[in-house]
């Protein structure tokens, strides 16, 4: 199938030169002695008289991801979160990730109040599809079902036919092709590729891409291959075609996260957001997990392996939006509707497949 590319989006070849506002540094949050201690109490007991849960993604801070595991929360992808944040009692959800992910929590559960530890936690693939721009294109190709990624708005989400995430992007672009429909995807182009390649469908591609999988090097990641030559190499589909290229196994987050725990491999090589480490580690600690290199030849390093976004969400904060109420989400009645029929024909759909109800995939 002959890929057809869009002149009127972004076309994201060089991630460095696109004019994202990136936070300053992403590196651990500097906390004095103790202050990390208290503020995990302190959180600990403002979840509790705040009637609130904490939803974290894979790609948050450790700190985060343990303190949602000890707290009855949960960690996992945006579409699961919110799905987990709809069947918890709680009439809070605190959702540490990036913006869009706070806004689908609200899709699903509009009766709930939900609170981010930062509003300006964005998405390169959310802000590189702006719906100012995609829903003109969509209506310029109304011949085209509209498959959008979970990582767009919620006003993107309001304009599809569906919404995927990546476990399950596959096996409904294929039952669409089956019906002899074409696609226009959003936003990210290596992972519409990747389904390009396994489905066969006719796929109008928009040029989106996600800074930290775009910023894996095939050269680097060969020469380190070299160096752990039993090394398994794990690939998330958002990445690179050279990338995917060296995979041993390509999926979602979990996927990747379950190929660790049944692969025979002793060592892997991870080419995702390094926050994923965390979960790999509980799932198959006899394992050894090595990050994929951003570095080498041609590396931007924008990224680092690691969500500069992502790494917004810290301690601090997420006690301050407790305290305060303040960083609530809020989407308009209308948008939020219509997104929610996307994202419900794909939970029905994954139903009738009888896969697990998102996949629990990143997002």
């Amino acid at each position: 199938m002959t890929e057809m590319s869009i002149t009127l989006a972004p076309d994201i070849e060089r991630v460095e030169d696109q004019d994202f506002p990136l936070p300053g540094s992403i590196g651990q949050p500097d906390y004095e002695p103790g202050e990390r201690e208290t503020l995990i109490a302190r959180i600990k007991q403002l979840l509790e008289e705040k009637d609130a849960v904490l939803v974290a993604h894979y790609y948050t801070d450790a700190d985060l991801q343990q303190v949602a595991d000890e707290t009855g929360g949960y960690v996992s992808d945006s579409l699961d979160m919110a799905r987990f944040g709809n069947e918890h009692p709680a009439s809070t959800l605190v959702v540490a990730g990036v913006r869009f992910m706070g806004e689908t929590a609200k899709i699903l559960n509009p009766e709930k109040r939900v609170l981010m530890p930062t509003l300006k936690a964005e998405c390169s693939l959310d802000l590189g599809c702006p719906a100012a721009q995609f829903i003109p294109f969509c209506d310029a190709h109304p011949e085209r079902t509209v498959v959008v990624y979970a990582n767009t708005s919620a006003e993107v989400k309001a304009r599809a036919d569906w919404v995927v995430t990546s476990s399950i992007a596959v096996d409904l672009v294929s039952h669409l092709h089956d019906k002899g429909e074409k696609i226009l995807w959003a936003p990210d182009r290596h992972l519409g590729r990747y389904i390009q390649a396994q489905t066969g469908a006719d796929m109008l591609l928009w040029q989106g891409a996600c800074i930290v999988h775009e910023a894996f090097k095939a050269q680097a990641l060969q020469g380190l291959m070299a160096r752990h030559p039993n090394a398994a190499v794990l690939v998330h589909p958002e990445s690179p075609q050279s990338i995917i290229d060296l995979a041993d196994r390509v999926g979602s987050t979990t996927q990747i996260i379950k190929a660790a725990q049944e692969m025979p491999n002793r060592e892997f090589i991870v080419a995702t957001d390094n926050g994923i480490l965390y979960k790999m580690k509980q799932a198959a600690p006899d394992k050894i997990f090595i990050e994929a290199p951003t570095g080498g030849a041609g590396a931007t390093c924008v990224s680092c392996a690691h969500c500069p976004w992502m790494a917004m969400n810290e301690l601090r904060n997420l006690a301050h939006v407790l305290e305060t109420g303040e960083n609530e989400i809020h989407v308009e009645e209308h948008t939020r509707r219509e997104a929610l029929k996307a994202t419900q024909r794909m939970l029905e759909f994954a139903r009738s497949r009888k896969q697990p109800v998102l996949g629990r995939d990143n997002a």
